[in-house]
């Protein structure tokens, strides 16, 4: 049972005014302080004001009128307005007593199931992921983890980067830098050094026009001698002099222009690039997939910008024929009134751009699937892209789906800066996870020497996965974080470790207890909750219903990290002050081996929705 919409459900049928209920209803929230109940009904205040009465009076008239049977008696009126909820003690008894054979723990199926389409993760497959690549990838994972386990129809889309310039730059090292032998015996490793090589020969040209950049366009001009003149002044005396960094960009910009020509010849059906590219997918695709694997992460389907390649030229010709796209200054673009700024679908070159991919996409996703909702859990800087895609797509005539920009921050170091190598690169994704789970091994090797060698190398993969997941999704996802190794391995405090290792000792707890869990289950017991640590815990286990309801609203898994964390917390309480093996009357030791087992069950649900694993030992 989902407690909190009970509770609103209820409050909506005492409001006389229709137009008024759903605006009290989600009023309704959880009580801020134990002190004032569990639920406080706070809409009073905006009914007195809309019809310019005294909330008191109005707040009188709802408690005297709502009824909260069976879960509450009357609500307590207090200060200007407020209605203070607070559960029936038998009632939480009765839920839980449920919640011992409910599989579902309390979910209930969706009034209106929603077909929703996550579009997470979505990397160019040419190259290693990085550490930027994980919050997209786990985010939206989540997502769709937690709207499925609420019963909605959920498509995981990878959307992949694989007809881009990257695959330029890796036909390029292939044709003029492959080690054959290297090739053969490992093509995921050569095609990633691949990459990185011709990525480091090109990176001179980006990093010179970024800083001589005047004195670059002079020398275009053929103003030679003002340009060495200009170039020397930004060195300064520290700084490479103009020659060399003439010979430098030079270099550099014939890697890209070659690299770039061979992008062109791959779009443009150049038999030895298909063949290349199609020779390189199935390695590159095997690189993506041991991430992957390791993170937890599964898709329904992964269509790169490949697949909708032949359906550009339609999506413009159609765009054109409603009106929606017009020439401008050579190429074919949208006009926008979400940013102001044009969208190009067509450069002069006749190049499609990806808002052109972006439309097919949405166009396809719409007739195989017919969604309701599409979600692009993608990095806050494409706020502008999306703000167009979703404006002109509703104009296309796709106005039927609720299309949601999934943003989030950035990934920082201890200084507060974007998270790089001391070269300037991303940091690769491979790496962070393989040290995480290092440093968690060092860990288990320390508190658990008992364990099994096998034992202690699977709990430091749980460990030091898990510790990397959840310093992510205990964020706010709108917010950047700091990455600190150390604070995510952390046995104390909000950490996957913590709560982990919480669910790792109610489990040492039910055995020494030498609880019968098929028992609790098929015949549960009555639940006895004498103490107010017994009280506390048993209300937060029936909050998870409306906890994952509260995360799919507003898309935010830390949502139900926070609640996860606090649930830890208050078993904690519960079991320094209530003890179970030690506990001489057999009921209440049941009751107390009950809320084990259901505290246990939600902290592995819960963080199982959140990507990680939890060790029956640590």
């Amino acid at each position: 049972m989902n407690v909190l919409e009970f509770f609103r459900r209820r409050f909506a049928a005492a409001i006389a005014d229709e137009s008024q209920r759903a605006e009290f209803a989600d009023a309704v929230r959880p009580a801020t302080d134990p002190k004032f109940g569990d639920y406080q009904a706070n809409g009073s205040m905006a009914l007195a004001k809309a019809a310019k009465r005294n909330p008191r009076e109005i707040a009188q008239q709802i408690a005297s009128s709502v009824d909260l049977e069976p879960l509450a008696g009357p609500p307590e009126l207090a200060g200007p307005g407020f209605l203070n909820v607070r559960v029936r003690q038998a009632a939480i008894e009765s839920e839980l007593q449920k919640l011992l054979s409910d599989a579902r723990l309390g979910l209930e199926p969706p009034a209106e199931p929603r077909t929703v389409i996550v579009d997470y993760s979505s990397p160019n497959v040419a190259k290693p992921m990085h550490v930027g690549h994980i919050r997209s990838t786990i985010i939206g994972e989540s997502l769709a983890r937690t709207l499925t386990a609420l019963g909605h129809k959920v498509i995981r889309d990878n959307h992949l980067g694989d007809w881009g310039a990257q695959f330029g730059m890796i036909l390029w090292g292939y044709k003029n830098l492959l080690e054959k032998d290297a090739y053969d015996r490992d093509p995921v490793m050569e095609l990633a050094r691949l990459y990185k090589e011709a990525q480091s020969r090109i990176k001179p040209a980006e990093a010179h026009e970024e800083r001589f950049d005047k004195a670059l366009r002079l020398r275009k001009d053929g103003k030679n001698d003002e340009a060495a003149a200009v170039a020397a002044k930004i060195a300064g005396t520290d700084g490479p002099d103009w020659e060399t960094v003439l010979k430098e960009y030079d270099a550099a910009s014939a890697v890209r222009e070659a690299a770039r020509q061979e992008t062109a010849r791959l779009h443009g059906g150049d038999d030895e690039n298909r063949r290349l590219w199609a020779e390189f997918m199935p390695h590159c695709l095997k690189m993506l997939e041991v991430i992957y694997d390791r993170l937890g992460v599964r898709f329904d389907v992964q269509l790169g910008e490949s697949f909708y390649d032949p359906m550009l030229a339609d999506v413009v010709t159609d765009l054109e024929a409603k009106g929606l796209a017009t020439g401008s200054e050579g190429a074919t673009v949208c006009f926008c009134e979400a940013t102001k700024a044009p969208m190009i679908v067509r450069k002069r070159d006749g190049a499609y751009t990806y808002a052109t991919t972006d439309l097919a996409t949405i166009r396809y996703r719409v007739h195989r699937w017919n969604p309701q909702q599409i979600l692009y859990v993608v990095d806050h800087r494409q706020g502008d892209h999306f703000q167009q895609l979703f404006e002109m797509s509703r104009r296309w005539g796709f106005d039927q789906v609720d299309f949601r920009h999934v943003a989030f921050g950035t990934i920082l170091d201890n200084q507060g800066r974007p998270l790089k190598t001391r070269e300037g690169d991303a940091v690769g994704l491979a790496g962070i996870l393989d040290e995480a789970v290092a440093v968690a091994r060092g860990v288990v090797d320390e508190n658990s020497p008992h364990l099994p060698p096998e034992e202690r190398a699977k709990v430091a993969e749980i460990v030091g996965i898990g510790a990397v997941k959840y310093a992510d999704l205990s964020q706010n996802r709108a917010s950047d974080y700091k990455f600190d190794l150390a604070k995510m391995m952390a046995m104390n405090g909000n950490t996957a470790t913590y709560i982990q290792y919480a669910y790792a000792r109610i489990r040492s707890i039910l055995r020494k207890s030498e609880a019968d869990e098929a028992g609790l289950r098929s015949s549960p017991p009555a639940i006895m909750l004498g103490t107010p640590e017994e009280r506390a815990l048993g209300m937060k286990l029936l909050r998870l219903p409306e906890t994952l309801d509260q995360s799919t609203v507003e898309m935010k898994p830390n949502v139900i990290a926070d609640y996860l964390f606090t649930l830890a917390n208050d078993f904690s309480a519960f079991y320094a002050a209530c003890p179970v093996m030690r506990e001489e009357n057999a009921e209440v030791k049941r009751s107390r081996e009950a809320l084990c087992l259901l505290t246990g069950q939600v902290l592995k649900f819960g963080l199982s929705l959140l990507g990680i694993e939890v060790a029956e030992r640590m």
